[in-house]
């Protein structure tokens, strides 16, 4: 059977990097394996689940080149979900509870105090027709719980390896709310089984809902999937990640902080693994090295600044032809090639390119603070065109007329040519900045 994987979020909130490292590792094991990765929206939660939430997260993945080879959404799956709890309802495994959340809330409690874990009693399974039928004329409404069999619960994790539960450590799941609407513990079960998924691969801390849904399974008729639970992220500190939290959102990543979908993707798929974390280009590289059994089961860490770093190293890579686009969203039309290769060395954003290109097209107040010197220089600028060789055939030849060498010679040319005490090489940005602007700003001119 081919490999069939998915990402299931909740269009409830921002996907954060958390989110999207499953994205990538699911996309990544998918592609490795020649199979399909789905996006599937999980948005049976009405009261939260918003339609500019679903768009953003189309967008993020798009952005990071995660394209989804099918689509479905659970609220267009409800007679779908009516069919297989009504086929469980009659079989015995889904059955009616009168417990207000109070009432639940005081049991609960009571097992804490005792020591004992809070698993549901069961009691509704005791009700008779008649006591259902008070309960119901008194204006309750059941809502359903799935019977689980009291048998051990086992699979081999591909992250966690032998996983094993007893079933009657586990509480009998909600399935249906009082108003109807099926919970993700019956609908997620469902659409795997309909949609043959074959491997899920989520977070950890849905370990114990896969003891219960395995049941599920089994009593829907679906194939057990092969499953893996990866670790969730924390943050620098060790804090969980939160679609609350803005900051380690994608979408602020992207419009904010101006990073590069290949450093977040490279960051991403290394980061928990054993591989070292290196910039990449492209995603192909990453489905190459890609391998589920490096994960580890320690808690990785998400580093803003690390993440900084590897989006520098990036563009210091990148060609052209890739940051074109994001360089005429900064209204730099005109550049071109041999300006990118100028200024990348010096940047960890693209947006940090409009600095220099206003260096070299635009007026500069020089800093013009040895004049005669100065002067000397720019009676011996040479006539264009210039190359990349003319910095060195200048500078040569003003090293020879005044005898200065070294940060004596460079800075005050520096200083005078750009208005800055650092930056790219100058025998980059000297043909851009050009002969006429140089002899201007040297001469102590704003040009």
């Amino acid at each position: 059977m081919s490999v069939a994987v998915r990402f299931a979020p909740s269009p409830t909130g921002l996907l954060h990097v958390g989110n999207v490292r499953l994205a990538l590792v699911n996309w990544l094991f998918a592609r490795k394996a020649g199979g399909n990765f789905l996006l599937r929206l999980d948005d049976t939660d009405e009261e939260r689940s918003k339609p500019e939430y679903a768009e953003g997260i189309e967008r993020d993945l798009t952005w990071l080149g995660l394209t989804w080879d099918r689509f479905a959404r659970e609220s267009d799956r409800y007679g779908r979900y009516d069919e297989v709890a009504a086929a469980l309802k009659a079989s015995g495994r889904l059955y009616p509870c009168y417990e207000t959340p109070e009432e639940l809330n005081l049991k609960r409690a009571s097992l804490v105090s005792q020591g004992r874990p809070p698993i549901y009693d069961r009691a509704a399974l005791r009700l008779g027709d008649a006591d259902r039928a008070r309960l119901e004329a008194e204006g309750r409404k059941p809502h359903w719980r799935f019977k689980l069999e009291h048998t051990p619960v086992e699979w081999t994790d591909l992250v966690r390896g032998p996983v094993h539960f007893e079933g009657s450590a586990l509480s009998d799941p909600v399935l249906i709310r009082e108003d109807g609407r099926p919970l993700y513990t019956l609908t997620s079960v469902v659409d795997d089984a309909d949609l043959a998924i074959t491997h899920v691969i989520r977070g950890e801390d849905h370990v114990a809902n896969t003891a219960v849904q395995i049941q599920i399974f089994e009593a829907v008729g679906g194939a057990v999937p092969v499953f893996a639970h990866l670790p969730l992220l924390t943050d620098a500190t060790g804090q969980g990640l939160s679609k609350r939290l803005g900051s380690l959102s994608v979408a602020s990543l992207r419009e904010e902080e101006g990073i590069e979908p290949m450093a977040l993707a490279s960051l991403l798929a290394k980061l928990g693994t054993s591989d070292a974390i290196e910039p990449r280009l492209t995603l192909d590289e990453l489905v190459a090295e890609f391998d589920i059994a490096k994960v580890s089961r320690a808690t990785p860490k998400f580093d803003p600044e690390e993440l900084l770093r590897l989006n520098a190293r990036i563009l210091h890579l990148l060609p052209f032809e890739r940051v074109a686009g994001e360089l005429a969203a900064l209204g730099l039309d005109d550049a071109d090639a041999a300006f990118w290769e100028a200024v990348r060395p010096n940047l960890s954003r693209v947006a940090e390119a409009r600095d220099w290109w206003a260096v070299t097209h635009a007026p500069v107040a020089p800093a013009a603070d040895d004049p005669a010197f100065l002067a000397e220089a720019a009676a011996l600028l040479p006539e264009e065109p210039w190359d990349l060789s003319t910095w060195g055939t200048w500078t040569g030849a003003v090293k020879a007329k005044t005898g200065r060498k070294g940060k004596d010679l460079f800075l005050p040319l520096r200083r005078a040519l750009t208005g800055r005490d650092h930056g790219p090489e100058l025998k980059n940005l000297l043909p851009l900045i050009g002969r006429t602007r140089a002899q201007k700003r040297l001469a102590g001119e704003t040009a």
